[in-house]
């Protein structure tokens, strides 16, 4: 007689994910009145409604593309025969990409207008749909080079038109806050429908059905194209290339206060990569089996109810300064990997610091942006965002080179972001401290 051995896939409770939605739901109905007012108002400048909800419906559109390729583009590499040395191989020279081109995209942003460059983003996703429509399997390099320097545009590209967009429409302080914390809860969101989205177009049969995915993402950049080509009106960038350089060097590169902030983006960007990369493999280490389709919605839903908690510190009055606040966050998160990188054995453990993790990470984006937005000029941000990116994508390059010859393990690809962080939250205690010893100096004048 035959012994039958069930499987015991561990998933989270359902619940949690329901739970989280709830959540989410009830911070943004709770926000402070001042925030409400701000996001709901439909008594403020009719200009300046209507850029913020093409804007969002647009930002939404690019962030679920965006979630396509994160969520499904390593399964398709493996589902067309890629061993994980490829795709390990096919990320590297994703993130050489990024450190070589897409460092620099950023000051042409600047020189040539933000909205040129966030429709370069929307057709290079085309063009990857077409041509895997067309070519197929055959140039799965050749697409991770566009979708690279999509991404690149994505991180900083769309941030810096709106704020550009948004200065021209005379918007108050508070109003930008409110967009900051809102892009993030939507790119979370976006993230979780283009999930949905793929299960959707695949319906459990890849063979029949792979092609949907990208058609799909064609449809989507098509839309966006309409929407941004249609939707605005751009002044073309006149100021000449010397006059840039210059403020960049005043502002930047003359500025300690930049190189510190600049510090601190890159190690988050560093974690934030390295999370992603190695937050599956994490979970599934020594074998487990692991429903990491229900894991990914919680460690969303964790970034958008940790986005919903930033206008609590602005439209309150402030306790601690900006900089204490994105100090405490650095070191909480930097703890969290920290013992992730000691002893993953836990799963239950493990999850809930992955949830920690990215629960910061929602309160953190909106912070640096709102940093960005003090001490940064708006002709030069998307210069100074993807430059400062550099670092982080050469660090990250180098590991996964080190990784793919085994040279290093996972976990201490994990104490290295760890270590990114307790750095930011140094840098962040060195602005405090700058800008204390500022006040004082003006009080004694």
């Amino acid at each position: 007689m035959g012994v039958v051995l069930e499987s015991d896939i561990w998933e989270p409770n359902r619940s949690i994910c329901i739970l989280f939605f709830i959540c989410c739901v009830v911070s943004i109905f709770c926000l402070p009145a001042k925030s409400s007012a701000n996001v709901l108002d439909h008594a403020s400048s009719a200009s300046l409604l209507r850029f913020q909800r093409k804007f969002l419906f647009l930002f939404a559109i690019s962030s679920v593309l965006e979630g396509l390729w994160a969520v499904f583009g390593e399964y398709e590499l493996a589902y067309y025969g890629f061993s994980k040395d490829q795709v390990l191989n096919v990320i590297s020279v994703g993130f050489a990409v990024s450190l070589f081109i897409g460092s620099f995209i950023g000051v042409l942003s600047d020189l040539l207008g933000h909205k040129k460059l966030c429709l370069l983003f929307f057709l290079q996703h085309l063009l990857v749909s077409l041509w895997k429509l067309v070519f197929g399997t055959s140039t799965f390099w050749l697409t991770s080079i566009f979708l690279s320097l999509a991404s690149s545009i994505f991180s900083f590209g769309f941030e810096s038109w709106m704020v550009v967009e948004q200065d021209k429409l005379g918007q108050r302080q508070e109003v930008l806050n409110d967009m900051f914390w809102m892009m993030t809860f939507l790119e979370s969101a976006s993230f979780i429908g283009s999930q949905a989205l793929a299960n959707y177009l695949i319906d459990d049969n890849v063979v029949r059905n792979i092609k949907s995915l990208w058609i799909g993402a064609a449809v989507l950049a098509v839309l966006a194209v309409g929407l941004v080509t249609r939707g605005w009106q751009e002044a073309p960038q006149t100021a000449p290339l010397k006059d840039y350089r210059v403020s960049f060097h005043r502002h930047v590169i003359s500025d300690k206060r930049i190189w510190l902030l600049s510090w601190a983006q890159s190690c988050v960007h560093f974690s934030v990569a390295a999370f992603w990369l190695l937050w599956a493999p994490s979970i599934v280490a020594d074998g487990r089996e692991v429903s990491l389709g229900l894991i990914y919605p919680c460690l969303l839903g964790s970034k958008m109810l940790g986005s919903t908690g930033f206008p609590w510190f602005f439209h309150v009055p402030l306790v601690l300064r900006t900089e204490e606040y994105l100090m405490y966050a650095f070191t909480i998160m930097g703890f969290a990997l920290s013992i992730v990188a000691y002893d993953y054995q836990e799963i239950e453990l493990l999850v809930a610091l992955f949830c920690l993790f990215q629960t910061c990470l929602g309160m953190v984006l909106p912070f640096l942006a709102r940093l960005r937005t003090t001490y940064l000029p708006n002709d030069i941000r998307g210069g100074m965002m993807s430059l400062s990116l550099m670092p982080a994508n050469a660090a990250i390059l180098f590991l996964l080179v080190l990784r793919g010859h085994h040279y290093i393990a996972n976990s201490t690809i994990t104490s290295v972001a760890a270590f990114g962080l307790f750095s930011a939250a140094g840098c962040m205690y060195s602005l405090k401290k700058w800008g204390k010893q500022l006040q004082q100096s003006r009080r004694n004048l």
